[in-house]
């Protein structure tokens, strides 16, 4: 059977997912209407998807591997490496916001490795949806990233994902994909498949099994495989290691199928090799020549992960000790590429892609029941021959154009730098080139300032010369000087002061952070304090009060209004900011030893 295996890729909600959740419906992949390839409870959550996944759908006596993969650029690495195992790509562009920061960056992946790319303009049915001018914005995209003549004479289809409905032309009438897939099959060459070829195999994704331990997915690019066969890994530094395959799964629809044997040109599931990488070499013989190895782009944060030292520790998680967090963080090593950790005895340096990578390991971490204490993120700057050098990030910004004045005032104090500015009717397009140090914490002011109607994407664009000193924070820190439950009459006399994380009736403990302070300055209050009493009437007395709703802390939100001298304390079912020091004395101590 002819097999093609192509990666559907695109920018956060362009519509990939639900365009492959309908070719997998209209094929016949999936027996339940709401399946969907979304398929991790935060993706359900989130409405983004966060890992790529593997897929096969059968149409007109051909195979199809789809990977769909994630839209944001925390999760690049994902797509990265997939690009290296399919042999066409779906650039999935949305009608109505055409080309954004992440279709810019898959597609330069994408035309670097020669891939003729499928444009899918979809959402054709969004009220302000322009898909004649997206098709041109996406040939300048090509023109831009230096497509060769044949890549920039790519197909496009127009497609309605959520119907289900592809068309060739907008004038055409259609109730289905069968345009797109017909288009597949006619654009996208079938998988090599030298099966006579000794056996080599590419990882570009890893599993993990409890019974079989690490499992690699890839493609195999020559020769056959079977359950039993004697293997040889040939690792990134040259060093040779041998197992044998305990298990052979191939995919059917978004099922993993075990199979006695696997061929070239399809993509399987190979377990028996606890080593194996993303990027290495599986063969058959220790002196063929290993496929080109995979580069995953590098870290830009980090942040200090410790156990939970504060005063509630051990009343919510059930792993809260060292040992305990250092096997979970090395089992996420397992299969989290774009993470790299450096474990010391007392806390672990964890290096990510941003705040949503490092945010999205601690909510799953916290809902397996873990406690952990993280630090505030900080930027990789690294010292190279010109001196200090920091990442940057390109950020595409689309708000009204009434909000556009405050984003340009704040990115200019955070030292981004205007590279284009759009009109179009009341929307307004700014690109900026901004240390990534600036955008930390950045996207909840963002909000606020824009009404919740600005969008904001970014990508790593490099590592650039150090921009000096920003001024991020303007607000101080509310500390609690008691431990206790917090009042409703404490808290109506403090919401003056500055925005609160916390509630009525909510413990706190001494050192725990319950708000901050709109003037700047650190202020320790008493969130305990209760009314005076007395025996005597006074006007004013039976008031009520009015509390304004607190600004609850999420783990992205925490993330991003921390200090640096504040621990973000993350448990199964509570998410606390605290002081590193939690009494007034040890902070002024601390305070002295580093002037």
């Amino acid at each position: 059977m002819e097999i093609r295996n192509i990666a559907i890729i695109a920018h956060v909600d362009h519509g990939k997912t639900k365009l492959t959740d309908s070719i997998m419906k209209q094929t016949g992949m999936v027996s339940d209407e709401n399946s969907s390839m979304d398929s991790n409870t935060l993706e359900k959550e989130r409405g983004i998807t966060i890992y790529s996944k593997n897929a096969s759908v059968f149409y007109r006596g051909t195979k199809i591997n789809i990977v769909d993969t994630p839209g944001h650029a925390d999760f690049g690495s994902e797509v990265e490496r997939v690009l290296r195992s399919i042999d066409s790509v779906l650039l999935v562009v949305d009608a109505q916001e055409g080309p954004m920061p992440q279709t810019r960056f898959v597609l330069k992946k994408s035309l670097e490795l020669g891939i003729k790319p499928i444009v899918v303009i979809n959402k054709i049915d969004k009220p302000a949806a322009n898909p004649d001018l997206t098709q041109e914005e996406v040939f300048e995209l090509f023109l831009d990233l230096g497509a060769n003549d044949e890549q920039l004479d790519f197909p496009t289809i127009y497609a309605i994902g959520k119907e289900g409905i592809a068309k060739e032309h907008l004038s055409d009438e259609s109730k289905d994909l069968s345009p797109l897939l017909d288009m597949i099959l006619l654009k996208v060459h079938p998988a090599p498949a030298n099966i006579e070829a000794p056996f080599r195999f590419q990882p570009f994704n890893l599993g993990y099994d409890n019974f079989l331990g690490r499992l690699a997915i890839g493609r195999i690019h020559e020769g056959t495989v079977k359950t039993g066969s004697v293997l040889n890994l040939i690792k990134a530094n040259g060093e040779i290691q041998t197992g044998r395959v305990t298990k052979l799964f191939t995919f059917n629809g978004t099922e993993r199928k075990e199979a006695g044997e696997a061929y070239a040109g399809d993509i399987a599931m190979i377990s028996g090799f606890p080593k194996i990488d993303i990027g290495e070499t599986l063969c058959e013989n220790e002196n063929q020549q290993p496929l080109p190895a995979i580069s995953v782009d590098e870290p830009t944060i980090s942040l200090n992960f410790l156990v939970n030292s504060s005063p509630f520790a051990g009343r919510e998680g059930k792993f809260v000790t060292n040992k305990q967090l250092r096997e979970r963080l090395e089992k996420e090593l397992e299969v989290n590429v774009g993470l790299r950790i450096d474990f010391f005895p007392d806390y672990y340096k964890v290096y990510g892609r941003g705040e949503l990578h490092i945010s999205i390991l601690l909510e799953n971490m916290r809902r397996e029941g873990y406690e952990v204490q993280v630090s505030q993120p900080q930027v990789i700057i690294k010292n190279t021959e010109e001196g200090k050098a920091e990442p940057f990030e390109e950020a595409t910004i689309d708000v009204p154009e009434e909000c556009s004045g405050i984003v340009i005032e704040k990115l200019g104090k955070r030292k981004g730098i205007m590279i284009d500015m759009k009109k179009n009717g009341n929307q307004t397009r700014m690109i900026f080139e901004v240390p990534t140090r600036g955008l930390l914490g950045y996207r909840s002011e963002f909000i606020v300032d824009t009404k919740g109607e600005g969008i904001l994407c970014s990508r790593f664009v490099g590592y650039r010369p150090y921009a000096g000193e920003i001024k991020k924070r303007d607000v101080g820190s509310m500390i609690s000087m008691v431990s206790g439950k917090a009042l409703g009459f404490s808290l109506f006399n403090l919401q003056e002061r500055g925005v609160l994380y916390i509630e009525p009736a909510v413990e706190v403990y001494e050192g725990m952070v319950i708000g901050n302070t709109s003037k700047g300055e650190e202020m320790a209050v008493n969130p305990i304090k209760g009314k005076q009493l007395t025996n005597m009437r006074a006007s004013g007395t039976d008031d009520a009060i009015q509390l304004i709703p607190p600004q609850k802390l999420s783990i992205e939100k925490g993330l991003e209004v921390m200090a640096e001298d504040e621990y973000l304390e993350i448990t199964p079912k509570s998410v606390r900011l605290r002081k590193q020091y939690l009494t007034e004395v040890e902070r002024k101590r601390a305070m002295r030893k580093v002037t």
